[in-house]
């Protein structure tokens, strides 16, 4: 069964970092974009960060740009999203989703499977 369990949300104020972790399992992980999204109650789901199988390519949404940072540890299976200088409007639920060749890897329709999600709340 294909798991993606994000981790490393929480309550934090303005301009704070947060690490946040998504550990697949039940796919061959190395195979995978992953891409990073979130979503605020009453707003539309966001395109976040992307990040390709191996790496070399990345791709970030222009409100984080210069704030976060997206890796991978193949060897771990997990897909990492380093928030930096965080602000009130990060607040949202973030959820990673991976697709082995999305044709628009930021959109979230082109991405096979999801996370649960984890919360994340940044304090003014």
């Amino acid at each position: 069964q294909v798991q993606l369990v994000e981790s490393g949300g929480g309550l934090v104020p303005a301009g704070d970092s947060l690490r946040l972790s998504c550990a697949a399992s039940g796919i061959t992980f190395s195979w995978y974009y992953m891409g990073w999204f979130r979503q605020a109650p009453g707003k539309e789901r966001e395109f976040i960060a992307t990040i390709s199988h191996d790496g070399s390519n990345k791709l970030y949404a222009d409100s984080v740009k210069g704030r976060f940072t997206v890796s991978r540890d193949n060897a771990q299976n997990t897909t990492f999203l380093q928030m930096n200088g965080l602000k009130p409007e990060d607040t949202a639920v973030y959820y990673c989703a991976g697709e082995i060749n999305p044709n628009r890897a930021t959109i979230q329709y082109d991405y096979s499977y999801w996370g649960q999600g984890t919360q994340v709340t940044v304090s003014s």
